[in-house]
């Protein structure tokens, strides 16, 4: 439900504020943390055997909840495997390849999306009613879920280094074992896996090239 006109003000206000204070603290990020979370980090494939809290985990769900969505959908939903029953219930999705680098890691998210998130918008965009624009649309529904859930997904990963934390994404998995396994009742659809903990910096190989920005950006 959307709030009267004058909460609605007073709210757009704050958060207008809330964002001048932000920018007026720190107007960009020093380049040691630009580092860490992007541009000397690697991705991780062996681990140590360091635990990863709980709490730290729901830091980095509330840091990943914070990143935009287009609507606020919000189409994530996260599984994080800390088991070993989840870990060997995990295992058979995998290309054997992986097992070993995920059954190392002290946690594995599996991000996934929920195809019926549309159905949360009142809540999450209660302006006004988008629910329209998916009701019936199976195929846009499941475009939007499939974008977004990956930008957050993406937001997870930086969260995690953001907070001392080593990531490794994985996609050498069967999307459709994953989810008999774990989405059988929910009808959640996975995206990726990521591995979580804190690296074994021994195992890394060399940094892989990137195109520079002449060979894949360009102006009109």
């Amino acid at each position: 439900m959307s709030l009267p006109e004058k909460e609605l003000e007073q709210a757009r206000q704050l958060a207008q504020q809330k964002v001048r204070e932000v920018h007026d603290n720190k107007s960009q990020l020093d380049s040691a943390s630009i580092d860490l979370i992007l541009t000397q980090a690697r991705s991780h494939y062996a681990w140590t055997d360091k635990p990863v809290a709980e709490q730290l985990l729901r830091e980095i769900y509330a840091m990943t909840s914070a990143g935009p969505t287009s609507m606020n959908t919000c189409p994530a939903r996260i599984v994080f495997v800390t088991s070993i029953e989840g870990k060997d219930r995990l295992a058979k999705s995998l290309k054997p390849a992986n097992v070993k680098k995920m059954m190392g890691a002290p946690v594995t998210a599996i991000i996934a999306y929920d195809p019926d998130f549309w159905t949360q918008l009142p809540y999450l965009f209660p302006h006004e009613d988008r629910r329209p624009h998916f009701a019936g649309k199976e195929e846009h529904a499941l475009e939007t879920a499939f974008r977004n859930s990956s930008l957050q997904g993406a937001y997870l990963m930086i969260a995690a280094r953001a907070l001392g934390l080593d990531v490794g994404a994985m996609s050498g998995f069967s999307n459709a074992i994953v989810d008999a396994e774990f989405f059988s009742e929910s009808g959640y659809k996975s995206n990726f896996l990521c591995n979580i903990g804190y690296a074994d910096e021994s195992a890394l190989y060399q940094r892989l090239p990137r195109f520079s920005f002449e060979q894949v950006c360009s102006f009109l």
